[in-house]
């Protein structure tokens, strides 16, 4: 639901005059998820939406879609002309000092920066500061109620159980046929997703030896073979509404043991991932403010001190939600500075990695922190080391 008393009690704890909200054709998915806009399509014309720390909030729509933001609380105001869209804004704004929007300083986080460049600019031109609404984003898109967080922990048996389904189809297929493929792997998993009742926007990341070595290899049909490195990246959520992600990734050998050089690299993955989940416990059990950027640096510099910065090529982690990749703070100091505070709430991917030209590991689990500060890894037990499938499975 809409709630217009938190929106503004945030705005006022951010020392914020209001947050105006714009959307054009759907070009902010973000404003649109604050203000519980239906999924479908959507509309054709320009609107704002004006929520103040105080006082009733007020709308600017086209009189061709006058009944855009009806569902919302607060006085409308109907433009035809571009000239009565500028004059509007500029009604809006009159007197706010601070505003937030989805806009990012230099689109260093273009995760949030949803509103374009020539809107920011009409704005500031009325003499009002443009904020960053990233944090307001978390509180209000991408922190999870107690029916979400309980569709997590149910996804997250099943995406833990598909990889002892995913080992066991290889080793079967492996001892009775001498191989399998890819393709064939990735099929039993979306299989096992279907019989659970979960859905997924793509299907699994199933990448032998090589194909490992690329973060975002598109599965194929290369076929798996005894002595072959193994690693499955996969996420799915319940097929419900407002449902949220589970997203892991292991990594197997094709073998009774399991060579030192795939042994070596899990090891030091599995330490900067556990190095980045000690920091988030500390800080909360701490009650100390985390950023996203700080999580990143934790596990980064473990893979760093150990010689293999240069093939660890994508940030530690992202937020997690509705969508795979949420709305909420990314974990993440490599591709964007992310400041945004990890807040509870929210749910967020941890997953280093070392991409060798020969073979890459990954380890991929997922952090929840609840409204109480504690801090929960989900999905069954942490990878320890890497999964000989012909002696387990």
């Amino acid at each position: 639901m809409f709630d217009l008393a938190a929106i503004q009690s945030a705005l006022r704890d951010s020392q914020l005059d209001g947050w105006l909200l714009y959307d054009f054709r759907a070009s902010n998915i973000l404003a649109r998820r604050i203000l519980q806009f239906p999924d479908g399509p959507a509309g054709s014309r320009r609107w704002v939406y004006f929520i103040p720390s105080d006082g009733p909030p007020r709308k600017l729509v086209h009189r061709i879609e006058a009944g855009a933001l009806d569902h919302l609380p607060g006085d409308k105001q109907v433009y035809l002309k571009w000239q009565e869209f500028e004059a509007g804004v500029e009604s809006l704004m009159s007197g706010q000092v601070r505003v937030a929007m989805e806009y990012s300083p230099r689109n260093g986080n273009p995760y949030i920066s949803r509103v374009d460049a020539g809107t920011v600019e009409l704005v500031r031109s009325r003499g009002t500061e443009i904020v960053p609404s990233g944090d307001l984003i978390q509180l209000f898109e991408a922190v999870w109620d107690a029916d979400q967080w309980a569709m997590h922990l149910e996804a997250s048996q099943h995406t833990d159980s598909a990889y002892g389904v995913a080992w066991r189809f290889i080793a079967s297929e492996v001892r009775s046929r001498g191989e399998t493929s890819e393709s064939a792997v990735c099929d039993t998993i979306m299989a096992h997703f279907a019989k659970h009742g979960l859905t997924t926007y793509h299907p699994p990341i199933v990448g032998v030896n090589a194909h490992s070595g690329d973060p975002h290899y598109e599965t194929g049909k290369a076929p798996i073979r005894k002595g072959d490195f193994v690693l499955i990246d996969l996420w799915a959520k319940l097929d419900k509404p407002r449902a949220v992600y589970s997203d892991l990734t292991r990594v197997g050998f094709v073998g009774e043991t399991v060579p030192d050089q795939y042994e070596k690299i899990f090891q030091i993955v599995a330490a900067a991932r556990d190095a980045a989940i000690q920091l988030v416990k500390n800080r909360f059990a701490a009650k100390e403010t985390l950023q996203g950027y700080e999580v990143d640096d934790a596990a980064r510099q473990v893979i760093e001190r150990a010689g293999y910065g240069e093939f660890f090529v994508h940030r530690t982690g992202h937020s997690i939600g509705q969508e795979t990749h949420g709305n909420g703070a990314n974990i993440d100091n490599l591709e964007t500075h992310e400041t945004r505070r990890i807040l509870p709430g929210c749910c967020f991917s941890i997953e280093p990695g070392i991409y060798l030209p020969e073979f890459g590991v990954r380890s991929e689990v997922d952090v929840f922190v609840d409204r109480m500060g504690q801090v929960h890894v989900t999905a069954g037990e942490l990878q320890k080391s890497v999964i000989p499938i012909l002696r387990d499975f």
